[in-house]
């Protein structure tokens, strides 16, 4: 089956069907306005044949009530689908774009590794607003389009067959060009939504690395980045509108012919004598009510095809394997005491380049286990795994005697706390952001975890308190500032397992020292792993693990360790001396 059927098929059962009672009220909208409009071609034969030769003013009354009666209802129903169907598919984009919105969240932390986040944004609020061609004016406009021009071909054909068969063969000719340009437009659309995205996500880049922008004078190269990359858009859209505008074109001159004849046949035709002047009215009136829709569903296909190339993109990301699969992770944990066991396990984000090696090690419940080594050797790997982030591609990693890799993932991070050394902190307040696991907290949990992480000790100085608000990523913060909002969510998360990634690498001393006694307080009986380059942050770890290329090279607490004379007492001797 091809893509575009897939795709239609795909559409027709997510959003028309669901909502087939709306779309057939709004068929019959558009049948009551295509046959009102009908009623002015016959209305101008009358008039012409009829009611101008016999001079009848009650007749001339009559048909002007009619007429305007029609064009009443053309308003009247014309409203009502706007209002019916416009205002739907509105809402259907905003349900959809939290629908996608919720699946993207779902996906594993690789998905979001190897996509910008400003293209990820583009798929959830540009990609599903072709949704409102499906659902809204458009493929009903299709269907009453259809309907009217077959309406109108018969009336022609009842007019004067031989007229109609010559306006017939430029449009057979126009619906040929059509479906050709269609089928060249679908995949530049496609297109425009991935360059499009990749565009946003730069810009997305941009103005958060602003800073750094900046800082290296690099202006004028994000500059020409960006320009390329508009570029490659506007040769995109620059295609889209040749093929565009050839169907136009082609309509005009098709069908501008079509009326020349037409001039030609019922000039001669009404010469002599085998034509009136009301139906040579009628049927040109007539044509334009065939043609018309024609050239109007040329244009809402163009718009369909776009719609279904937008929602090609949406189906393929509604259709990725989520990251909790509930047929693979069907272990649901009612309670967590927090042995972890890595059994034989490796590595590869990439295959045939193993990151991690056949690793294996315990940490008990309530232990602290920290990972060092040299930049690139696989800490943050572990730790990955350790939170599941990653999964293995070899060996388990072991939760109180469950494999991690078949555990629900919300039974299981329910009870995890993460601090990272880049923390992310919401635009809003800093209570806002403590909060942040734990909304429903009470007022004493939250201050508790204010004070555990001395977040007390600076906001007491502000005037706002805890209602300060710190802007787009805590940029009015010192990074030891946040990092220790940081840590007052972990502490109030209450979690079991903790990953510690960095955690006091911001932090200038007098941070330091304050931090060190809230994690002892925040790591009490609960299994911590902690990354650190600092060793001398880690010197009260119950297993220290020296990772160097992807194994464990040393393992064992400080002391030990330093006896050993090995790995660990070169970092540790190499640290003091700096």
């Amino acid at each position: 089956m091809s893509k575009t059927k897939v795709s239609f098929w795909w559409a027709f059962k997510e959003f028309i069907w669901p909502r087939k009672k709306i779309i057939f009220l709004g068929l019959v909208l558009i049948m009551a306005k295509s046959l009102s409009s009908l009623v002015l071609p016959y209305a101008s034969k009358n008039l012409i044949d009829k009611v101008i030769p016999s001079r009848d003013i009650s007749e001339l009354t009559t048909l002007i009530i009619i007429v305007c009666s029609a064009i009443l209802i053309q308003a009247v129903t014309s409203f009502s689908l706007t209002r019916l169907l416009s205002v739907e598919a509105q809402h259907l984009i905003s349900l959809l774009r939290a629908k996608v919105q919720r699946k993207l969240l779902t996906l594993p932390i690789s998905f979001f590794d190897n996509n910008k986040s400003g293209a990820l944004v583009s798929r959830v609020m540009t990609d599903v607003e072709g949704v409102r061609n499906l659902v809204g004016t458009g493929l009903v406009q299709l269907v009453g389009g259809t309907i009217t021009a077959i309406i109108s071909l018969v009336i022609l054909i009842k007019i004067n067959a031989l007229m109609t068969l010559f306006v017939l063969a430029p449009v057979a000719i126009f619906a040929v060009v059509a479906l050709k340009a269609f089928g060249f437009i679908r995949p530049i659309f496609r297109e425009r939504g991935k360059i499009n995205a990749e565009v946003t996500g730069r810009l997305t880049e941009t103005l958060n690395g602003v800073r750094v922008i900046k800082g290296f004078n690099a202006e004028a190269q994000e500059n020409k980045t960006f320009e390329i990359g508009v570029e490659k858009l506007f040769l995109n859209v620059k295609k889209s509108l040749t093929a565009t505008a050839l169907m136009t074109s082609s309509s005009t001159f098709l069908l501008g012919l079509a009326s020349a004849g037409i001039m030609g046949i019922g000039g001669y035709f009404i010469m002599n004598n085998t034509m009136t002047y009301g139906e040579f009215v009628s049927f040109t009136l007539f044509l334009g009510f065939m043609i018309a829709p024609i050239v109007q569903m040329s244009n809402i296909g163009s718009q369909l095809t776009e719609a279904m190339a937008g929602l090609d993109r949406t189906e393929e990301l509604m259709n990725m394997t989520e990251e909790d699969n509930p047929e693979v992770r069907t272990q649901v944990l009612d309670k967590i005491e927090g042995d972890i066991f890595f059994e034989n396990v490796s590595f590869s984000y990439e295959k045939g380049k193993e990151v991690l090696h056949n690793i294996s090690f315990k940490a008990p419940k309530g232990s602290v286990t920290a990972l060092v080594g040299s930049s690139g050797s696989g800490k943050s790997t572990i730790a990955g795994l350790a939170a599941t982030f990653l999964n293995p591609t070899e060996g388990k990693v072991i939760l109180d005697g469950n494999d991690l890799s078949k555990v629900n993932l919300n039974s299981f991070r329910s009870r995890l706390g993460v601090v990272l050394q880049d923390d992310f902190l919401y635009e809003g307040t800093i209570r806002e952001n403590i909060l942040f696991p734990r909304p429903n907290a009470t007022e004493e949990e939250l201050l508790a975890a204010v004070e555990g992480a001395y977040v007390n000790e600076f906001t007491d100085r502000f005037a706002e308190g805890l209602n300060t608000v710190i802007g787009e990523r805590g940029v009015k913060l010192s990074g030891g500032q946040r990092q220790r909002i940081s840590i007052a969510r972990a502490i109030l998360a209450n979690p079991k397992v903790i990953i510690l990634d960095e955690a006091t690498s911001n932090l200038d001393t007098e941070s330091e020292s304050f931090i060190q006694k809230s994690l002892q307080a925040l790591m009490q009986d609960r299994t911590t792993f902690v990354i650190a380059h600092r060793l001398s942050t880690i010197q009260q770890a119950d297993q220290i693990l020296v990772i160097e290329e992807g194994n464990i090279v040393e393992q064992g607490k400080h002391d030990d360790l330093l006896a050993k004379k090995g790995r660990y007492f070169d970092l540790y001797t190499y640290q003091s001396r700096i």
